[in-house]
């Protein structure tokens, strides 16, 4: 019998779509389905649907492919030689992309060995929410207060191809700080982007670009580890049938989530999502502490071993 039903895996894929690209922890969100659902009761069980809710990460990835799609195709033909402003735009976003890439390697397997635990995530959902709403009242008011919506178009700035690869950097920076489990990915690139002065539209672009590469690292090297044989086999555990339907739930749900978000950041900011973060944390800690759901923490060995080798608990950067 398979370790997921249909129904399940529906359910996860609209989970993952809906909150992967909004400010407030896919990490938090999918700890509470899988767990009121049932999906972690052995550990073969565990560490199958961990892989599984990063490998339907790839609905995301498609969902942006599908609305950037002249965005992406203007990256290639830039890297072809054939469209100067698409090779800026993707040496920007490879540029961006490396720090995580480089300190995910390097810190993935110590940071949840020390860093997955209930305070950790708990503090990070609090703290990401406080962050954003003085994030909003700082920096983001200003991009909503007394502009009609004919003039926003020239009040976006520079493209995202004209901004400095010092930007890109910092806010590739800032995207290292979601391997903290609880941060949320969306949250750091976007804050990022406000913080070196792009316009929300703006970040929330660049941060969904910037997924494409991030989440398909990981997408990648989570297939590739569920099919050596280092652990639990995904497909074998939880079957081909639940994860196709997985996927498909997160294309579409993710794709709705991103076209939401990005006028929403324009007439509302990000303080609802920091509100929505501390209350979060609130719920989930309180389902944690009533033994209604449980964190997946690492063994204590596996723990002690640092970072001798991958754990199977969590998503890299969530």
């Amino acid at each position: 019998m398979d370790a997921m039903t249909p129904i399940q895996a529906l359910i996860l894929g609209l989970v993952e779509g809906i909150t992967e690209y909004l400010p407030i922890s896919s990490t938090g969100h999918l700890i509470i389905t899988s767990s009121l659902m049932g999906l972690d009761q052995t550990p073969e069980q565990k560490a199958a649907v961990d892989t599984f809710n990063i490998v339907i990460q790839g609905g995301a990835i498609l969902a942006v492919l599908g609305l950037y799609f002249p965005r992406v195709v203007q990256m290639c033909r830039g890297l072809l030689g054939k469209d100067q402003a698409g090779l800026a735009l993707a040496i920007r976003i490879i540029m961006a992309f490396l720090p995580a890439a480089v300190l995910g390697v390097l810190l993935n397997d110590l940071i949840e060995a020390l860093l997955f635990n209930t305070p950790s995530v708990l503090t990070a959902l609090a703290l990401g929410g406080i962050f954003m709403i003085v994030l909003d009242r700082v920096r983001m008011r200003e991009h909503r207060q007394g502009i009609a919506p004919e003039d926003h178009s020239k009040v976006l700035g520079p493209d995202l191809h004209e901004i400095s690869m010092g930007k890109a950097m910092a806010i590739g920076a800032l995207q290292c700080v979601a391997m903290v489990p609880g941060t949320s990915r969306s949250m750091m690139t976007i804050a990022g982007g406000v913080l070196v002065g792009l316009h929300p539209r703006r970040a929330a672009e660049f941060s969904f670009l910037l997924g494409l590469p991030t989440l398909g690292g990981a997408c990648v090297y989570s297939i590739l580890k569920t099919l050596s044989g280092d652990g639990p086999n995904m497909f074998e555990v939880i079957g081909w049938t639940p994860i196709a339907l997985g996927l498909i739930a997160a294309t579409v749900s993710a794709a709705l989530a991103v076209r939401w978000l990005v006028g929403f950041l324009n007439r509302h900011g990000l303080a609802v999502f920091g509100y929505y973060r501390i209350a979060l944390a609130i719920v989930l800690g309180s389902l944690i502490a009533g033994g209604i759901v449980t964190l997946n923490t690492p063994d204590p060995a596996d723990a002690a071993q640092g970072v001798t080798g991958p754990t199977e608990t969590q998503e890299p950067a969530p």
